[in-house]
């Protein structure tokens, strides 16, 4: 196995070269995709829907649900 990293001048300490390794072992590996922001959730007391009501269903009382909102 050939030595793909030479230190040309100066007296690098062990811990210095394996920070320089580990700084370029991390450049070379594949970035990581950046989060996304969370979705804003709706805000829907402002939907004019809200204001409609429900359907009236067949039952009990169903005629009495009729005439409210």
């Amino acid at each position: 196995m050939t030595a793909d990293l030479r230190i040309v001048r100066g007296d690098a300490t062990p811990e210095e070269i394996a920070a320089l390794v580990a700084v370029l072992a991390a450049r070379q590996s594949p970035q990581a995709q950046p989060e996304k922001s969370p979705v804003p959730r709706r805000q829907t007391w402002r939907n004019p829907a809200r204001g409609m009501r429900k359907p009236v269903v067949p039952g009990k009382s169903a005629w009495r649900m009729s005439a409210l909102p």
